[in-house]
């Protein structure tokens, strides 16, 4: 491994980027209102490395939890001896609770620190309204079971 100003390389080609360093006295989180969640990391507790690797530990800031509710129910109604009709409703996220997506961890942007996404757009591939964190939906059901 060789270092290069701020960058380490690595034995198989890849370059570490070293990263930054904390500012004394500047606290990480900055709490309130104005940010989505109530919370986002401060861009003035941070300052890019020289030369040599930084200071803040790698992974080390934490983006939003998540939860959600979800319910379903499901009644069977007899029909005949070996029918019955099955009905089933399910509700996803069912307090509609905001959860918020990975965290913008590219220093010197506006958006540096905070999420710019919900969960759910943050994920791809499916729509969000099938992904953990989507908004309330609901679903009904009717099977017909012999």
């Amino acid at each position: 491994m060789t270092l290069q100003g701020n960058r380490l390389a690595l034995p198989n080609g890849q370059i570490y980027d070293g990263g930054l360093s904390f500012v004394p006295g500047q606290p990480v989180y900055l709490y309130g209102s104005q940010f989505p969640g109530g919370r986002t990391i401060n861009p003035l507790a941070f300052t890019n490395v020289s030369s040599g690797l930084g200071n803040t530990p790698r992974n080390f800031a934490r983006g939003f939890g998540a939860w959600q509710m979800d319910m379903a129910v499901r009644r069977d109604f007899p029909i005949y001896e070996t029918l019955k009709l099955q009905f089933r409703a399910e509700a996803f996220n069912i307090f509609n609770h905001p959860n918020f997506g990975n965290i913008n961890s590219s220093l010197g942007q506006k958006t540096f620190g905070q999420a710019t996404a919900t969960l759910a757009n943050s994920l791809g591939i499916l729509s969000p309204l099938y992904q953990m964190g989507g908004p309330r939906s609901m679903q009904f059901a009717l099977k017909l079971v012999f």
